[in-house]
């Protein structure tokens, strides 16, 4: 059953009431905002972001593809815990933190399985808005940082202000339509990089 918490949310901004936003009246409310154990929970994602992930879940599996949501919400603990650990090499917690950031593999056995090609996760990931990490919103540039199994609704150029609680996405942005922020990536490396195979591509 769905949380009442997140169906008032969702009908408060349906019916236009001034809030904050997903970040600050729910994300930070909430009991796992300090949990050090994965969370998977798509009630944790913002609202379009969540349609879009559902969305593209959705596609693959009408392509026979079964994928899984592996990681939505991530706190600052958990990030650190990782860092100490040598899982990834960013002590500061990225879009996860601000439920604008997913984790998809595919599911085998219903257990997450990150073998294999993941560019066409790209390809749906754009074509629902959002940007996959294997590319960072611009394929046609070498990245250093690359996370194949990651999808987030925020350009990379946005992130500093992301973080800086300067910007929040509202319900009509798409980074695809961001043309300032989107071109001002090229320029920058993204904030995360996390685990995209079995090779185990560092983690943010």
């Amino acid at each position: 059953m769905s949380n009442p918490k997140y169906l008032t949310y969702n009908c408060l901004c349906g019916l236009g009431y001034s809030v904050g936003n997903f970040y600050t009246d729910i994300i930070s409310q909430d009991a796992r905002f300090d949990s050090l154990i994965r969370v998977d929970d798509p009630a944790l994602l913002e609202p379009i972001t969540r349609r879009l992930v559902e969305r593209l879940v959705s596609a693959a599996k009408h392509a026979g593809t079964e994928l899984m949501i592996y990681e939505t919400y991530r706190s600052q603990d958990r990030q650190q815990e990782l860092f100490d650990k040598g899982a990834t090499r960013l002590r500061t917690v990225g879009d996860h933190h601000y439920g604008l950031a997913c984790d998809i593999v595919r599911s085998v056995g219903g257990e997450p399985c990150w073998k294999g090609d993941f560019t066409f996760l790209g390809q749906l990931a754009q074509s629902c808005g959002l940007i996959w990490g294997g590319d960072w919103g611009a394929p046609t540039l070498k990245h250093s940082f690359i996370d194949s199994v990651h999808v987030q609704r925020c350009t990379v150029a946005r992130q500093g202000d992301l973080f800086a609680g300067a910007w929040y996405p509202d319900e009509t942005y798409n980074p695809y339509e961001d043309a300032q922020h989107l071109l001002a990536s090229v320029k920058k490396q993204p904030a995360k990089s996390s685990r995209g195979s079995q090779t185990r591509n560092k983690r943010a």
